[in-house]
């Protein structure tokens, strides 16, 4: 789904675990919506973002 997704956390020197325990959700959830096997919901954008000090529109939305 969101390639930049990947990108972002492998250049930011983050796991999926790191990720996931930051923002408060499981690490198969968080594995669920990098690869858009799972509906990423406004609250959870919202979490992704901050981590990477971010917008939520720069890392999901696309043209």
């Amino acid at each position: 789904m969101n390639n930049k997704l990947k990108y972002l956390r492998k250049t930011n020197g983050l796991t999926i675990y790191d990720i996931s325990k930051k923002i408060g959700i499981s690490s198969v959830h968080y594995y669920m919506i990098e690869s858009g096997k799972s509906k990423l919901y406004y609250d959870i954008a919202i979490k992704i973002s901050s981590v990477f000090n971010m917008k939520p529109d720069d890392i999901f939305y696309t043209n």
